[in-house]
């Protein structure tokens, strides 16, 4: 679905991502890991069109995004902290987003119950938690049946009912042929859910494939182990095709 040749990102003096290859394959979850300040939040915002990229090219369904916008429509993002206008209730935003789409409302009512949103939605975000938002920012993700969606520390803050809630509609949806990028330093809700992992260490991708072959390869059985034998000696994994 998602084909990243050759990119490479600058900020100034410091080179955020270097000559990276990534495939996002249709029907299930990437998993984007590695420790702060990899790369991972630029390769999102890239894919996202906030960010330009310096050299190289990213493919969707086999057209550049490079300069085009109609493919965002295809993406539902949750950021890791949303921010919401203050004044405004949740049923607020989602139909604001409506109209700006053009659309009738995309809303998923079965996760907004199954979240418990539904009571909330005539409160004001300045009276909300910060787990209640983060269970609006995680139904906004959803609108309109997204091909590809983009969760980034998708269930930072969310309580462990909430948190369960949102792995099981990632299945769901996953089982449905949709397809998941996410991010997260919980590397056990990754072991749950990741199809393939893609492991960037200084902006380059030093593993990309199965878990269980990342397990494999430095002889670790869990991939929070696996993963830190990476950070200690990189060397030990190839970069191998997704």
């Amino acid at each position: 679905m998602i084909q990243a040749r050759h990119v490479s990102k600058s900020f100034g003096a410091i080179q955020v991502l270097r000559d990276i290859d990534i495939d996002i394959p249709r029907g299930e979850v990437t998993a984007i890991i590695g420790p702060n300040a990899s790369g991972k939040t630029t390769f999102n915002r890239i894919l996202l069109g906030l960010v330009q990229p310096d050299a190289g090219e990213i493919l969707f369904d086999g057209a550049s995004i490079i300069g085009a916008s109609a493919y965002r429509e295809r993406i539902g993002y949750m950021p890791q902290a949303a921010r919401f206008p203050e004044n405004l209730c949740a049923g607020d935003v989602f139909e604001m987003i409506a109209n700006l789409r053009g659309t009738s409302s995309g809303r998923d009512n079965e996760l907004l119950a199954t979240l418990g949103l539904a009571p909330v939605l005539c409160t004001p975000f300045r009276q909300l938690s910060g787990g209640t938002r983060q269970r609006v920012n995680a139904a906004l993700a959803f609108l309109f049946q997204p091909e590809l969606l983009i969760l980034d520390e998708p269930t930072a803050a969310l309580d462990p009912l909430s948190s369960s809630i949102l792995k099981d509609k990632i299945r769901k949806e996953r089982s449905n042929g949709r397809t998941f990028i996410m991010t997260s330093h919980v590397l056990n809700e990754l072991e749950e859910l990741a199809d393939n992992i893609v492991f960037l260490l200084d902006g380059s991708v030093r593993f990309a494939g199965r878990p269980q072959e990342l397990m494999a390869a430095t002889g670790e059985g869990g991939l929070e182990r696996a993963v830190a034998a990476v950070m200690r000696k990189p060397t030990i994994v190839c970069s191998e095709a997704a």
